[in-house]
């Protein structure tokens, strides 16, 4: 299975890998994003290790169960030819109402059929007021006239 765009990346595919990592991170789908990542993918997310999709899709599963109303922006920060870093801002609130913005950057690492076969992320979580938060698109993909992180000043 491939998943382009594929290694070695430019400047332009490994922007687009990444907002088309973002696009689905919004879906919320466990399954559909688990494809992105080799069948025996790695991952440190904060504390968590896991490998392989099905632990992958079962994390993803938790997560979004807990992180209600979940929406994500990316943005490439540096990368090699297998290799992309990126940082990120998401808001959320849980089964509560606390709002919360989570800030992180996250390693990539990818196959040559541009499967992540490695992901760390490291992500802190930030309890905000409703009043502070700047994502308010529909559920799903961001809006392209939506603005960045950097534009967004996060």
């Amino acid at each position: 299975m491939s998943r382009p765009p594929l290694p070695p990346f430019t400047a332009a595919s490994a922007a687009q890998k990444v907002r088309l990592a973002e696009d689905a991170w919004n879906s919320r789908n466990p399954h559909a994003v688990s494809l992105a990542y080799t069948e025996d993918s790695r991952w440190r997310n904060r504390a968590e290790f896991l490998q392989g999709r099905a632990e992958i899709e079962a994390f993803l599963a938790r997560k979004w169960a807990r992180e209600v109303d979940y929406r994500l922006i990316k943005e490439l920060w540096a990368f090699t030819d297998h290799r992309i870093a990126v940082r990120f801002a998401y808001e959320w609130h849980d089964d509560s109402g606390q709002h919360f913005r989570s800030y992180g950057n996250e390693n990539w690492e990818f196959d040559d059929q541009g499967l992540m076969r490695l992901r760390i992320a490291s992500i802190n979580d930030l309890p905000i007021g409703a009043a502070e938060r700047k994502y308010h698109w529909p559920l799903g993909r961001r809006p392209d006239e939506h603005p960045g992180l950097s534009a967004l000043g996060l």
